[in-house]
């Protein structure tokens, strides 16, 4: 709050911060978003009916873990059912890991948490601890984890739909516009040794597992990195 003449304050700083999060949380959203369409489809090319893909969107609500659910249906059909959970549950546990940072941000009664719990995901988590004050990580976390909820949902009804016109949606490059949104959000932190490192390990990490290993293992093993560097704190400010 800022001092005005006569006693009088303004929330000018507040605003701000609560703009930039919007601002962010609106381009994530976007990006992300409109990566549903593809999942709609691939869904339905991989054996599951639109209603079917629309419970798995609405219940599941994690799209790396989606698309390697699918993935391993469209290899191995119902058959490859128990692996295909497996792949899926194991990409997942990532979020429990983000719920350790998100979860001083939420306060409030159950409801509220377990509200907060579904809408863990990278993208809110990713625009929350982009902000630099409280204020606008909790409105941050609350409009990309919504925003993305809303479309998320919407765009993966669409895709399945008409997934059929749609072709073969690898050639729309939806997948690299969600990408991009991620890389706006930590272009701005590489402004330090630390954090440089942890991105190129992480990213080394994940490329060389990827072939090797089963969806998820790679992912979890580069957030290794981050943990490794900051517990450590290799590469960081003495205290």
């Amino acid at each position: 709050m800022v001092d005005q003449p006569g006693g009088a304050t303004t929330r000018a700083p507040r605003s701000a911060e609560r703009a930039a999060a919007i601002r962010a949380s609106l381009g994530v959203a976007l990006a992300v978003s409109a990566y549903g369409f593809s999942f709609g489809a691939l869904s339905v090319a991989s054996g599951l009916d639109i209603w079917q893909t629309c419970v798995l969107s609405l219940l599941m609500f994690s799209g790396g873990s989606q698309f390697a659910l699918i993935g391993v249906l469209a290899s191995g059909g119902a058959a490859a059912g128990g692996a295909a959970i497996a792949g899926a549950a194991l990409l997942g546990t990532r979020n429990g890991l983000y719920a350790l940072r998100i979860a001083p941000l939420i306060g409030g009664r159950w409801p509220r948490k377990l509200l907060a719990a579904h809408w863990t995901i990278d993208e809110s988590t990713a625009v929350a601890t982009a902000q630099p004050g409280l204020e606008g990580q909790r409105t941050g976390f609350w409009f990309t984890g919504g925003l993305i909820y809303l479309g998320w949902n919407l765009t993966t009804f669409v895709g399945a739909l008409i997934g059929n016109q749609l072709g073969d949606v690898s050639q729309y490059g939806l997948d690299a516009a969600a990408a991009a949104a991620f890389l706006g959000l930590l272009w701005p932190r590489l402004k330090q040794l630390q954090p440089v490192v942890v991105a190129i390990g992480a990213a080394v990490v994940a490329a060389v597992l990827t072939p090797w290993l089963p969806p998820g293992i790679p992912v979890l093993m580069a957030a290794m990195v981050a943990v490794v560097v900051g517990v450590t704190n290799w590469w960081g400010a003495k205290a």
